[in-house]
Order: structure tokens, then C-alpha cells, then sequence
């Protein structure tokens, strides 16, 4: 559809007013008025076809995309285990892993996923999860029937910005319990190796673990083995481990608590 407009000797053409006939606009400059007319001659478009990109799915609400299974998280089963809140009961409602995370807030209630706060917990750890911010153990790459090792091994220093990471190294001095150039980190490894399936010198950090007394691995979920002083762990999947802990009200919660304390403190008098 195509409208003429006529203003001071100058055609002017407006798309698209769908359903107007004659419109007449008024331009106000200051205290004067300018007629603005527009014809009544209307130029219908052909319709679009069925085909058109204004109707076509790419418009439609696009699926957030669905992410890949991790080691340490490889099924339905074990993500709703590790979220907590009760979720792995409800791990039979869910045919596979697209499905856990394709499923609308509605269908989730279908389900039977009550109350309200359960689904939205849900749908909060799908969309932690897709962003790849997983809870402790979820970005180990080498885990074996949910159990993954992590263990203390020295890696070179890295370089920093204009500087090289041999004059870096170079003025590492060493100590009796690390060699000349090089640092401590927890890395992961696969079950009985002393090093990571990575080169030293690419080898990353497990988030979520430090180092306690330069040698003794410390973070949550974390078991020590026996006879390697703390330098060795292992990390198992478990019930809640990535759980938020919901909160409690404290003296019938905030809108009540002054009500609740002055009837403590008067019962206390009486």
C-alpha cells in the first residue's frame, strides 16, 4: 500500500499506513498552521505471499540453543541430581536431554513440576547451564563413572604483557618444595596420572578448588586420598551439590518481625 502526499508542490510518498483513506495532518511551526493533505488515491501492494519473510519462522520466538552434555554432567539424571530441591524425582518426566532443555514453563506444569518456585528453579540452572556456569566438578573434562581426580601439579609461570615467560621464569627463583619457574595449580587428570592429558604449559585450573598450605587441595564436595598428603582428590558426583540453598524467615519474615519480637518481649515480661 502506498499513500501520495501533497505539501507545497512536493509528492511525497508514506509507507505503510495500512487502512487509511484521507488523512489530513496539521504541522504547526510557531503560530502558524500548514495543511497537510493526503489523497485519496491508495496504491494497494499485491498481497505477500505465504512465502514472506513477515510470516516466515525466523520471526517467531527462537529457541534458546541447546547445549552438550559435559563429562561430569552427561544426562537428565545427573543434572536433576546435582541442582538439588528434590529435582531428581522428576528425572522420568524428561524422554532425553534436548527435551530438558526445550520445555516451555507451560509444559513443565503439564508435567506436574509444582509448585511455581520448583519450575523456575529449573529453568534458572538451564539457563546457568547453557551459559556454561556450572557448580563444582562441572568443568572437568576427565571423569569416569561420575567420579573425577584433580591433582596438584607445577606448570610454568605464564608470560605477562610485554615481557616473555622464559625472563619470567628465569627470575623464579626456587624453593625446597617447587622447582625455578614454575607454579602450582589444581588440574584435572585422568584416574592414577600424574599430569593432565593437556601439555603443562596449557593446562587450566579447576574453578572452584584452591590451594590450602601450598599443597592441600580445599573446595566443596572435595575427598582427599589417603597417602598423597592432600595433593591428590577426587571430586563425585552427589545429591544437592550444585544446590541454592532457599532461605527462612526470621521472626515470621520481614513484615511481621517487629510484630512477632514485641509479643516475645512481652510474654518474656509477664
Amino acid at each position: 500500500m502506498r499513500l501520495n502526499i501533497a505539501f507545497n508542490s512536493t509528492s511525497l510518498q508514506l509507507r505503510p499506513f495500512v487502512g487509511l483513506e484521507i488523512i489530513t495532518l496539521r504541522l504547526l511551526h510557531k503560530t502558524s498552521e500548514f495543511p497537510l493533505v493526503v489523497s485519496t488515491a491508495i496504491h494497494h501492494d499485491p498481497p505477500a505471499s505465504s512465502s514472506s519473510p513477515s510470516s516466515g519462522p525466523h520471526l517467531r520466538a527462537q529457541l534458546p540453543p541447546i547445549p552438550s552434555p559435559t563429562p561430569f554432567i552427561p544426562d537428565v539424571p545427573t543434572f536433576l541430581k546435582v541442582i538439588g530441591r528434590n529435582a531428581s524425582q522428576h528425572a522420568a518426566k524428561f524422554p532425553n536431554w534436548e527435551a530438558l532443555f526445550s520445555f516451555s514453563s507451560h509444559q513443565l506444569r503439564e508435567l506436574g513440576l509444582e509448585p511455581a518456585r520448583t519450575r523456575r528453579y529449573l529453568l534458572r540452572w538451564r539457563d546457568k547451564f547453557r551459559k556454561g556456569e556450572f557448580g563444582v566438578g562441572g568443568d572437568l573434562t576427565e571423569v569416569v563413572d561420575g567420579v573425577g581426580e584433580v591433582r596438584v601439579v607445577e606448570v610454568p609461570i605464564p608470560a605477562r604483557p610485554g615481557s616473555s615467560g622464559d625472563q619470567i621464569r628465569a627470575k623464579a627463583k626456587g624453593t625446597l618444595t617447587l622447582s625455578p619457574g614454575m607454579r602450582k595449580m589444581i588440574v584435572n587428570v585422568k584416574p592414577g596420572s600424574k599430569e593432565p592429558p593437556v601439555p603443562l604449559d596449557q593446562a587450566r585450573p579447576v574453578d572452584q578448588l584452591k590451594l590450602r598450605s601450598g599443597h592441600v587441595i580445599s573446595g566443596p564436595y572435595v575427598r582427599l586420598v589417603k597417602g598423597f598428603e592432600g595433593s591428590v582428590a577426587r571430586i563425585v558426583v552427589e545429591e544437592g551439590m550444585w544446590e541454592h540453598k532457599r532461605g527462612h524467615k526470621v521472626d515470621g519474615g520481614e513484615r511481621r518481625k517487629d510484630e512477632v519480637r514485641a509479643k516475645r518481649r512481652a510474654k518474656e515480661r509477664a
